[in-house]
């Protein structure tokens, strides 16, 4: 999956690298690792955990997504609301 950062992210000196194994995507500010988008299967569909790493508070609100890829897109637009941007 290729999922390019978004320009709110960079726009807000954020950076996002995919896992070694291709599967997830780390959101960085700073240089500090602040949040995680794993998508995965559900109900037929797909949806986009994330995570904020600090305390391991979910952020995701539930929403599915038809491939994995629109579910890592979305994912990010839903942190994107999470964090008032």
């Amino acid at each position: 999956m290729a999922v390019v950062a978004p320009e709110w992210l960079t726009r807000h000196g954020g950076e996002l690298r995919q896992s070694k194994d291709g599967r997830s995507w780390s959101a960085y500010f700073a240089g500090q690792l602040q949040y995680v988008l794993l998508p995965l299967p559900a109900k037929g569909a797909h949806s986009c955990r994330i995570t904020q790493t600090i305390n391991g508070k979910r952020l995701d609100g539930g929403k599915t997504y038809p491939s994995p890829d629109a579910a890592a897109q979305g994912g990010l637009e839903e942190l994107r609301e999470a964090l008032g941007w």
